[in-house]
């Protein structure tokens, strides 16, 4: 396979092992890669959903400058409302919950937001049409 189209995003965290585990906890992205590397020193992790080439990039730095704040943010579809609610009641248990999950209807769906270890805003929905609007 060959890397064509958007292949990725990247963020800046402070902490790459928090944000690793951050993301494998709400977003169920699994580790890909990670190194320091060779260049400027700087540890990168790689994660992945597994079914599709895209890759979430961590850099680690010592200061997020512009974390993505709200309406600016990364989106994971789940696969129940159920499941943007247990997300989002761990979230609020451990204060990283923005917003209280609320129903839009299609093509919105069922969204809330809730805030990564360095304050990167991160969308958890059920029911959003990208997946049929997008292929």
């Amino acid at each position: 396979m060959v890397d064509i189209g958007f292949t990725h995003i990247a963020l800046p965290v402070t902490n790459i092992e928090d944000c690793v585990s951050f993301y494998k906890k709400y977003a169920k992205l699994e580790l890909k890669d990670q190194r320091i590397d060779e260049q400027t020193g700087i540890k990168v992790a790689w994660l992945g959903d597994g079914l599709r080439p895209f890759v979430l990039v961590l850099a680690e730095v010592e200061q997020v400058q512009a974390p993505l704040l709200p309406f600016a943010h990364l989106g994971i579809a789940l696969e129940s409302k159920e499941e943007v609610d247990r997300l989002c009641n761990m979230a609020k248990e451990e204060n990283i919950l923005v917003k209280e999950a609320e129903d839009y209807g299609p093509p919105v769906g069922y969204w809330a937001f809730i805030k990564d270890p360095d304050g990167h805003t991160v969308e958890l929905s059920w029911g959003q049409e990208v997946g049929l609007k997008a292929l």
